[in-house]
Order: C-alpha cells, then structure tokens, then sequence
C-alpha cells in the first residue's frame, strides 16, 4: 500500500502545480494543519453496481486529480464496495502521472454493512456468517443495516485501506450513526458512539487513519429537541474521553476532526438553524459552531442526486445568469458558501467532472453577493 497522508507542503505544491488553472478562493485551510482542499471534492456513491460505471469511477478520480480537485469521498459501502476500489484504481493511475499522494486528501466512511452484490434474502444469516462468526459484531449491535459494533468499523477502516491501496486514510468518518437512536435511544447510542470513536482513536495510533469524525443526514439539520439531533461539543466530548481511555492519559488529545452533512439550495439549516451551543457563551449555525470548535465541514448532496442540476432557485439562476448551467449554478452557490470547507459531488459520469472543473475556475461568490441569496430568496417568498 502506498505510505503517507496530504501534507502541508504537498498539498501547498498540488495548488500550485495541478491546480494552477483553478481561480483565487477554490482551495481552503483545514484547520492548523493548513492542507489546501479544493472548494469541491469527488463523491463516489451515484452509479450502478457495473464495470463500466467503475471504469469511469477510476477515470474521473485520475483526471480530476490532475485537474486540482484533490478531495475524494467514499465508503465501504457506495455499490457494493465498487466505489472504493475503482477509488482504488484512480489513485493508482494518478500516482503514476505524477501526483504525490501527500497531495491528495482521501475520506472513507463506514458503519454500513458491505454487502457482496445486492442484499441478501436473509439478512439474520448472512449477519451470522459475514460479520457474527468472525467476532466483529452481534446482532444488538446491528439498527437495520448499520453496525456500530467497535469489529466492525475496525474491519471497514482496514477493507478501505487495502481497496484504496493506502497504507493511511486521511479521514474515516462513521456514516449516519443516528440510525440507532430510534432502537437505543440518545444515550445508549452515544455510549456505543463512543466506544466506535475509540477504534478511531487506536486506528490513529497505528497509523490507519490521521483522523476521524461522523457523516449525517439529520443531525446537524433538525431542531435540538428533535430526537436525531447531534451536539457539536457533546460528540467532542465522547472523542475526548475516548482518547483518554485509549491512550490512558487524562491530558490525551483527541482526533475528531471533520464531520459531514448535506448542504445545497433546498438543505441550508446547517449554515441558517441557529442549534448548536458551542461552550463558548454563544449558540450558532452548524457551520459557526464548527469553526469556533475547529472542526472542518464537508457538505454532501451538492446536487440533491441530480434535481439541483436541473431546477435551482430563481435568485440563484438570476445571481449567476452567465454560468453555463444549474449544475455549476448549484456548486458555486455551495463552495461559497462561509464555514463549508469543501462540497462533493458525485462524479459517475465525465459530464459532471466537467462541471466541477468549470466551477472550480472561477472564483467563489464574495460573502456579500453569498448573503443577498438569502434575502432575495426571502424578499421573495
């Protein structure tokens, strides 16, 4: 597997080399770290479960490498692990093309079960077989088709790693953990979340992963008092205690790093629901609140599987009337969006490569231009 993970300097040197024909503002800090991450990053779950969807998988990832988007998104599961093998594929050919893989900044996710080629017709056996048999889980660890049980996000952080062909992952996020909640509750979720991010924790300690976090579809969205909901420095607080007792050091530091959530035209609450109590005296967005906790935030759904592609908002469309179509329409307004450090895009097709690296030459909206959007849109309703 090949070593390394994005650095400061590698990723400085792809901004400047690889992505020399982005414009000013299409690659943001992480953090401390200073990674330069394009405003835009490829997403790996639309296709079909096919050889041709992967062979164009492996040559998208190959040439948006070499175009400057050097943030990839997959996990265990996107068809069937189809993705993160022709992942897998794309990497390999860009590495020999020149890119260096401290350049290149590649999420994994997982909690999902992996299935084969399509679900089982007994869920109960194949769960006996695949995952019970092998200690990596039970069956109370199992809410439909997640599995929080800490064997098994082991297990997929290490299926990722050998289909990537990376000997380190530079995040691994565990995927829509709230799906427990209706079974366990908040609380016991949380316990179990815990132990998970512990894994995490060890998995950065054997140089699997450089960090962690959680990807959602409803937590960082809804209301506070919705049973979903996810606190920002609660899910801080289960990493801190999870590294604690990984490392057996009260002063131990904790690798929770990025969290994910979906973000477009029609799902802004985390950039305009004010839910987040940031232990800092204030209540934010989602997207303040992770700022001021020095989280980084990656949007999901950019195009809403395909429907913002063709119809987004009129005061977007009016905003930005010279762009060639409601596709890039809808990725400026997401990448210029204040807080959401990068915005994937699932990329099964060359037409939408194109797309992303159209928008990435231009530069984002100003903050100014970003917030009349919004009263437009409201002067509007």
């Amino acid at each position: 597997m090949v070593a390394g993970s994005a650095t400061r300097a590698g990723s400085e040197a792809y901004a400047r080399s690889f992505g020399a024909a982005c414009a000013a503002g299409h690659y943001s800090d992480f953090l401390s770290q200073h990674l330069q991450l394009s405003s835009l990053g490829l997403g790996t779950f639309p296709g079909a479960a096919t050889d041709a969807v992967d062979a164009a998988y492996a040559d998208i990832v190959c040439r948006g490498l070499q175009a400057g988007i050097n943030v990839i998104d997959t996990a265990a599961h996107y068809r069937y692990g189809r993705s993160m093998r022709a992942v897998g594929e794309g990497l390999r050919r860009a590495f020999s093309a020149g890119v260096g893989r401290e350049q290149v900044y590649v999420v994994g996710k997982g909690g999902f079960l992996r299935f084969d080629d399509a679900p089982p017709d007994d869920l109960d056996a194949w769960f006996e077989a695949r995952v019970a048999r092998k200690g990596l889980g039970t069956r109370a660890d199992l809410s439909g088709m997640h599995c929080l049980a800490p064997g098994y996000i082991a297990a997929q952080i290490d299926e990722l790693r050998e289909a990537t062909g990376l000997e380190t992952l530079d995040a691994f996020l565990i995927d829509q953990p709230e799906v427990h909640v209706p079974r366990l509750g908040k609380e016991e979720m949380n316990r179990r979340l815990q132990t998970a991010f512990a894994v995490c924790e060890q998995a950065v300690r054997q140089h699997k992963i450089r960090s962690y976090g959680i990807a959602t579809f409803d937590a960082f969205r809804v209301e506070t008092d919705h049973p979903l909901f996810q606190s920002l420095p609660s899910l801080l607080g289960l990493a801190e205690r999870a590294a604690r007792l990984v490392q057996r050091d009260e002063q131990a530091r904790h690798h929770f790093r990025v969290i994910q959530l979906p973000f477009n035209q029609a799902m802004t609450e985390g950039f305009t629901r004010f839910s987040q109590a940031t232990g800092q005296g204030n209540v934010a967005s989602t997207l303040q609140a992770a700022y001021q906790l020095k989280l980084f935030v990656i949007g999901s759904h950019g195009l809403a599987k395909g429907a913002l592609a063709m119809q987004c908002a009129d005061a977007v469309r009016e905003a930005m009337a010279d762009a060639a179509n409601d596709a890039q329409r809808a990725l400026q307004f997401n990448r210029s969006t204040p807080g959401l450090g990068v915005s994937l895009v699932g990329v099964s097709t060359p037409r939408h490569l194109e797309d992303l690296l159209a928008v990435a030459a231009r530069k984002p909206l100003s903050r100014e231009a970003y917030l009349r959007l919004y009263r437009r849109a409201g002067d509007g309703a």
